[in-house]
């Protein structure tokens, strides 16, 4: 295979990882921009509208780990299918949900659909591309996914203001259902190692995400110091804790602590979580910002913050080739530097009467800082797992990034409210400075964690593969 060659088999593959990856992150901000009508429809209170986000959230960082097992024991091309038709299903029940109780259940199982779409995506990837190419196709793979991080609040305000707030949920319908047979027959299967699903990992794990992302989601609304937040945070450090120990003892373990003595394996699901965090967080308060800060509707909000995808878009398969033959150190480093930079630039230049050219400017630094970085960030943490880890170590970074964004939001939030509020244009600037700041800042702990990288990471060769990661660390 040549540089710029790829199979069939390689093209269908990438096309249906990418695909499934764009729908599962466009749902996740989606919604965004449909709230208020969900609100007028359904006479939601401002917490049930939250849950219209968070239980997707939930599920969906709970999950990851179970479908990435399934994915090992069953199949992992059958499981993708049949998460696709899960996530079609969970979609046409968010359209006709009569309450809002019955479409947080619905968003609650469509982010069971995710956790089994996103892992067993990105380990089909890997095993239908050998590691000197995986850096590439992670890096198409890594522009779709962010093309679909801004395209959500732009499609949701579309289909919101053009159609009504179901038919958000109705795209995916179709899209996942057509998708579905091409999977079975135009994706070589793969497995994992044939062992005994590691139960108590499961539950363990599940504990330990749910504790921990139901203290990030519920600590602002029900306070930080509350029973509820501290328990739930307690809940979740020590389940993570039993985890741990679990783990380092079963024999087939659900997440196998060796991969974390590859320093390309830590430091990549580190990055990505600090990464994470600072562009949910970024986002998140960004695209309220032009509408409360600005007073613009949410289609106008959300196509101007389409540059912060397009360069993604563009340099990603560039900066993954380009991984692929330096290492992904000096990306990572050049890339979250950029992003920090262009972030902290956008929260200082923000003003209820900005113009847009002073802002573009550092949205489009900080989309090309992500371009740049996401791909060597994705292939350090699981291009170069074997064969028989790559749903596993899949499944973990997704967790991570899940996690990380409900990092960033939580934090910013809190920020946010100590500093701002929504009663004017104004006061909402008031809180968006800082709290994009402290994005900026997150940033850096993922430029930190690239920074432990060695200087030029290699492929695994595919004979050793599936072998053990060595205890130093180098691959």
């Amino acid at each position: 295979m040549t540089k710029t060659t790829i199979t069939k088999t390689q093209r269908w593959v990438l096309g249906l990882s990418a695909l499934a990856s764009f729908m599962v992150v466009l749902d996740l901000l989606v919604v965004a921009t449909a709230l208020p009508s969900i609100h007028r429809d359904l006479g939601a209170s401002l917490e049930e509208l939250e849950w219209t986000v968070n239980a997707y959230t939930l599920s969906f960082a709970v999950l990851l780990m179970a479908g990435a097992a399934l994915g090992d024991r069953l199949g992992r091309r059958r499981m993708f299918a049949a998460g696709l038709v899960l996530f079609a299903s969970a979609s046409a029940g968010c359209a006709l949900a009569p309450s809002v109780d019955a479409l947080v259940v619905a968003r609650t199982v469509q982010g069971a659909g995710a956790a089994v779409l996103m892992p067993l995506a990105l380990a089909l990837l890997n095993a239908a591309f050998p590691p000197e190419r995986r850096g590439w196709a992670t890096g198409v793979y890594g522009s779709v996914t962010a093309l679909a991080v801004v395209l959500g609040p732009v499609l949701g305000g579309a289909v919101t203001q053009g159609l009504a707030w179901p038919w958000i949920f109705w795209i995916n319908v179709p899209i996942a259902l057509i998708a579905a047979p091409l999977v079975i027959f135009r994706v070589p299967e793969s497995r994992g190692a044939r062992e005994r699903v590691d139960l108590a990992g499961l539950l363990l794990g599940g504990l330990a995400a749910t504790g921990l992302v139901w203290a990030l989601i519920r600590g602002n609304g029900a306070g930080w110091g509350s029973a509820e937040t501290v328990g739930a945070a307690v809940l979740g450090i020590a389940a993570l804790a039993a985890f741990v120990a679990w783990e380092r003892r079963v024999p087939a373990p659900i997440l196998p602590l060796r991969l974390f003595r590859s320093r390309s394996f830590s430091a990549g699901n580190s990055a990505m979580f600090f990464l994470s965090a600072a562009v949910t967080g970024a986002i998140f308060f960004t695209a309220q910002f032009f509408q409360i800060g600005q007073g613009l509707g949410p289609l106008a909000a959300g196509l101007r913050l389409l540059p912060w995808g397009v360069l993604p878009m563009v340099l990603a398969p560039s900066a993954g080739a380009l991984a692929d033959r330096i290492g992904a150190r000096n990306l990572i480093a050049v890339g979250t530097l950029a992003f920090a930079a262009g972030t902290a630039a956008l929260a200082l230049a923000a003003a209820p009467h900005a113009s847009y050219l002073v802002l573009v400017v550092p949205i489009l630094l900080s989309g090309a800082g992500l371009g740049v970085a996401t791909p060597a960030i994705t292939r350090s943490a699981v291009s170069l797992v074997g064969p028989a880890d790559l749903a596993k170590a899949s499944g973990a970074f997704s967790t991570l990034r899940q996690l990380g964004g409900a990092f960033g939001v939580a934090i910013g939030g809190a920020v946010f409210a100590a500093t701002g509020g929504y009663g004017s244009a104004a006061l909402y600037v008031d809180g968006y400075t800082p709290a994009v700041l402290v994005a900026a800042v997150l940033t850096l702990g993922a430029t930190a964690a690239g920074l432990t990288l060695p200087r030029a990471v290699t492929a695994v060769p595919a004979a050793a593969a599936a072998q053990p990661m060595p205890a130093g660390g180098r691959v």
